[in-house]
């Protein structure tokens, strides 16, 4: 019943927060630019990495956000997309298996989950959670979002998994997740660190790491993707960009960790 009342009168708001963020990636959409096709827990930092790229080199880039599941989903039936940028490893060496990828993926970052609340005299902490007080707790779907699997991990080593259950809000990606957060559907949420170390949403809510022992490591992968050839060239080049130390001091910004 929640869930449904969530679809129906924040779908238009999902979307909206969707097109604004797209609107204002590094440049308008059109076939005459490398696609990167972004998990959505990468929503702040890759506009930030594709806009220092383009005025490093000269190459426009327009940016694709959804769930690393929608995306692979999309890849598999033809986008013309030339990187993916996900939250995991899984999605990426599922591609290269299917051969629909020039490379093997490589890991760019790990990722780290927080408990974020913007209301008013709510904890984000683990214990908080159980409180008649907390009612709805937001998180990603672990079908397609991979800090919803983390997310999932953390409740069920802490043996908190059944006693939530009846609580817990699902979007369909991390900024969906986010958008039940900011607007206070949900009580409280998992997210990811780098929605709260963004200049959007700094200073906004509380929130707290999550213990690392309680998820597995966040390994998130990029792969240049072969559904199209006209820029081929400048995918390896966005790659090596992510990957050099300049990549690297933008996604700390965004408290990701990196591969030394």
């Amino acid at each position: 019943m929640f869930k449904k009342f969530v679809d129906n009168n924040f779908g238009l708001l999902y979307l909206s927060f969707l097109i604004l963020f797209v609107l204002n990636s590094c440049h308008k959409r059109g076939p005459d630019k490398l696609t990167i096709a972004a998990a959505a827990n990468m929503q702040f930092a890759v506009e930030e990495l594709s806009k220092v790229f383009s005025e490093q080199s000269g190459i426009d880039c327009e940016v694709v956000i959804s769930s690393s599941g929608k995306l692979t989903a999309q890849i598999i039936e033809g986008a013309p997309f030339d990187l993916l940028l996900s939250a995991d490893m899984k999605f990426p060496e599922e591609l290269y298996r299917k051969g629909l990828t020039r490379t093997r993926p490589l890991t760019y970052a790990y990722g780290n989950l927080i408990l974020w609340t913007l209301k008013e005299g709510v904890e984000p902490d683990m214990e908080s959670l159980a409180k008649e007080s907390i009612e709805h707790i937001a998180l990603g779907n672990p079908k397609t979002a991979p800090y919803g699997i983390s997310a999932m991990e953390v409740m069920h080593r802490t043996g908190m998994e059944e006693k939530l259950k009846d609580k817990l809000v699902f979007g369909e990606s991390i900024s969906q997740t986010n958008q039940f957060i900011i607007s206070k559907v949900a009580d409280i949420g998992f997210t990811s660190k780098s929605v709260v170390m963004s200049q959007v949403m700094q200073g906004r809510g509380v929130w707290n790491e999550i213990d690392k022992d309680l998820y597995d490591p966040i390994e998130q992968g990029i792969v240049i993707l072969n559904n199209r050839n006209a820029f081929q060239k400048e995918a390896f080049q966005f790659r090596d960009f992510l990957l050099s130390t300049e990549g690297k001091n933008i996604l700390h910004k965004f408290g990701y960790e990196t591969v030394k």
